[in-house]
């Protein structure tokens, strides 16, 4: 019968040896003789004592905890990213402390206060400065989402620019478009810059001159909303298309476009980068890039997990994920019939 109330010291009684032979058998360490073992598995079947996980960790110095530090925490990116560490940390009995600096001035500190709290820590790239990073990983093992480490830090990222740029060649080279705009900050965010830049690359490969700047909005759907509005209204040329720098906000520049009775792809193609459920689900579907969103967390979690087991073994390195390009009905490509892998 499970007991989750049992504790050690309840079972080293009923099963008459000491605490230290009851942790021995449990953590499966130590020499105990089989007389011992077999009294003490047997308290412990009987009453369903399950060895408590904090209790372990405190006893190693160690908090039990991880933590996770984004901007903010609106949109389904952010929603992924969670679900995908706790996928890790969950079955491994380890919370997790969510920390949103907002981008606020005090970013720093706040991430160098949770690094006394957790065992440690992931950042989401372009949260914190570089060297509040090296300052907490002097504490902690740290991994950085989304982005570049500085120094030997670990990071975990999707490929972005090789998978932009072949984006944007589909949309140069197969549709004939030209006067594309890309929308999206490539300052303060890894994935930003790094798809501007493979925006770019693609018109200088195939001798098109691109855009000299970008249209720096943020990611999120009314900002989307706002570029529609700016780049729709006024009596100006409509782009050939607006490349933007992740779902959410293509999702909001389709939402103004069709608001104003523009047809999409027919007057306006957009495309977006992360396919979020919603991407496949609008119409017309929107062609995007697909990124491994829970992977990467995942990831960065399992990274921990293990350096926090294993002091000695600090993760570095870089990890990068690869990314598929997904055509749909917002570019003008045909949309996959139903049961069809995308």
């Amino acid at each position: 019968m499970s007991n989750s109330r049992m504790t050690v010291r309840e079972i080293a009684r009923i099963a008459g040896v000491s605490v230290a032979t009851v942790s021995r058998v449990s953590n499966g360490t130590g020499q105990v003789s089989e007389e011992m073992r077999r009294r003490v598995l047997e308290a412990i079947e009987k009453h369903g004592y399950r060895p408590d996980h904090l209790g372990r960790a405190l006893a190693a110095g160690r908090h039990g905890a991880l933590g996770l530090v984004f901007p903010g925490l609106s949109g389904p990116y952010f929603t992924e990213l969670i679900q995908g560490f706790e996928s890790e940390a969950g079955p491994s009995r380890a919370s997790v402390h969510i920390l949103c600096t907002h981008l606020r001035s005090d970013s720093d500190a706040q991430v160098l206060e949770m690094g006394r709290r957790v065992d440690g820590v992931a950042v989401i790239g372009g949260t914190v400065s570089d060297d509040a990073l090296l300052r907490l990983a002097a504490r902690v093992p740290v991994v950085v989402i989304a982005g570049p480490g500085p120094g030997d830090i670990a990071s975990v990222r999707a490929e972005n620019p090789g998978s932009m740029a072949a984006l944007t060649r589909h949309l140069l080279a197969d549709h004939g478009l030209r006067d594309l705009v890309f929308v999206g900050n490539p300052e303060g965010s890894p994935d930003v810059s790094e798809r501007w830049a493979g925006f770019r690359q693609a018109h200088r490969d195939l001798g098109v001159t691109p855009p000299a700047e970008p249209v720096a909005v943020g990611l999120q759907q009314a900002d989307g909303v706002l570029v529609a509005q700016r780049l729709l209204v006024g009596g100006e040329p409509l782009p050939g298309g607006v490349v933007c720098a992740n779902d959410e906000t293509a999702l909001g520049v389709l939402v103004g476009a069709l608001g104003r009775g523009l047809r999409v792809p027919q007057d306006l193609v957009i495309t977006g980068f992360d396919d979020v459920p919603t991407s496949a689900l609008v119409t017309p579907a929107l062609t995007t890039v697909r990124q491994p969103v829970r992977e990467l967390a995942a990831e960065a979690a399992r990274l921990l997990l293990t350096a926090a087991g294993r002091p000695d073994d600090t993760p570095h390195g870089s990890l990068v994920l690869p990314t598929e390009l997904v055509l749909r009905g917002s570019c003008g490509c045909p949309a996959p019939s139903p049961g069809t892998a995308r």
